[in-house]
């Protein structure tokens, strides 16, 4: 049982009720398809949204490469149309208007969309599907390129959807989709990226299943290093798929076929991992509250909220959540109700340990908080598996260490 893990609660709401909801991960025996129940339908989650992609400089920068490595590839210039769908704070459609390539991004968050217009990005605010696919072609705006980053994932409707993108494309356009891999989710223990935002999980065979299904042509894949490792998929109009295929498909294919993704055996194997994961957890926690240590959280990311409220992890353990956007920011945690701060919270109250939440850039936060080594502080990565990291030079004696930074 779980809250909406993107539903930050304010502080006059703390004594309210609040509604929890089932995550029951759900498989498809005959596509494979890897669902949740559509428990609350998208207008009561994406018409305010807390999530800006601007906030995550690695973020930021995945989208830099991939504007120019995509403008090229396709020749957009100023005649061309770039739609994204979920375009969020304008984050990545901004990185194509400093191109002059006309762009139209399709948001449904009216507080996320407000920052992207902002930013001199065009957008509009509604849900996407095949109805506002076809008002957009009945005002000449065929896309030569359709953008769905992490997007996928959220629409309950996938067949609607898809049909959609499908309608919108241009005759000689290209759409790339990003998702989280669940090869990858599995693997890497990655449970805490299930959460009740996301109606569906996609292996690329079944991905590429859905796409061909609408007659859409997937002709190149990349494996992404985001968000604990993602997809890029290709793909063009099949009437148009004579063109050349890359041999990434098939090799990631016969990669996903040969682990077993098209039978139950990998997903039966990852409930005990998942339980293993929360009493590790559980365990460094424990002790270091014992020690009398201090812990904060750092982050407030929708999977950082699945992970406390399944390990049952609360102001008992941790102290707050910092995250640097100011719209989280004196809010509290969904269902924990752990308060989040600024960061510069963090070198006033000096926390023996900070747990990563967002631990797909951990990397990127650990090298902001490196002046934390100054009074000792050690850094708790939950995910695939439970460790404490120790800064080199840092003070006092390493006791929780498994890793030194």
């Amino acid at each position: 049982m779980s809250p909406l893990c993107e539903s930050y609660v304010q502080a006059t709401e703390l004594d309210d009720m609040e509604a929890f909801y089932p995550l029951n991960v759900r498989i498809c025996e005959r596509c494979f398809l890897v669902q949740l129940r559509a428990y609350v339908p998208p207008d009561k989650i994406f018409t305010e949204y807390a999530y800006f992609s601007s906030y995550s400089s690695s973020w930021v920068q995945h989208a830099r490469a991939y504007a120019d490595s995509i403008v090229g590839r396709l020749s957009l210039g100023p005649r061309s149309l770039v739609v994204e769908i979920g375009s969020n704070d304008g984050y990545l459609l901004q990185r194509f208007v400093e191109r002059g390539v006309p762009v139209l991004g399709v948001e449904p968050a009216q507080n996320v969309a407000a920052a992207a217009i902002e930013r001199g990005v065009r957008t509009i605010t509604e849900f996407f599907g095949a109805e506002t696919a076809e008002r957009l072609v009945a005002d000449a705006s065929s896309a030569d390129l359709i953008i769905a980053n992490n997007v996928l994932a959220q629409v309950p409707d996938l067949n609607d959807f898809v049909a959609g993108m499908k309608r919108l494309l241009a005759p000689d356009g290209a759409l790339t989709i990003e998702v989280p891999h669940l090869m990858r989710l599995i693997e890497g223990n990655q449970f805490d990226t299930i959460y009740h935002e996301h109606y569906s999980y996609f292996s690329f065979r079944t991905l590429r299943r859905i796409l061909t299904a609408h007659g859409l042509d997937v002709f190149d894949v990349d494996e992404l290093s985001t968000h604990g490792g993602s997809l890029r998929v290709y793909a063009r109009h099949a009437e148009k798929g004579n063109g050349s295929h890359s041999p990434r498909i098939e090799e990631l294919s016969a990669r996903e076929e040969i682990a077993g993704y098209e039978t139950m055996d990998p997903y039966d194997a990852f409930d005990e991992r998942v339980r293993e994961c929360k009493r590790r957890l559980l365990e460094i926690l424990i002790a270091a509250k014992r020690d009398q240590k201090s812990i904060a959280a750092y982050g407030a990311p929708g999977k950082g909220n699945t992970l406390l409220n399944y390990c049952g992890i609360r102001t008992d353990f941790i102290d707050y959540a910092a995250d640097k956007n100011p719209y989280k920011q004196g809010r509290y945690l969904p269902g924990t109700h752990v308060p989040i701060v600024s960061p510069a919270v963090i070198s006033d109250s000096q926390p023996d340990f900070i747990l990563i939440l967002p631990w797909n850039i951990k990397e990127e936060i650990m090298a902001e908080l490196a002046y934390t080594a100054t009074w000792g502080a050690r850094f708790i990565i939950p995910i695939p598996d439970v460790i404490v990291v120790a800064q080199e030079g840092a003070p006092g004696e390493i006791a929780y260490a498994e890793e030194k930074l």
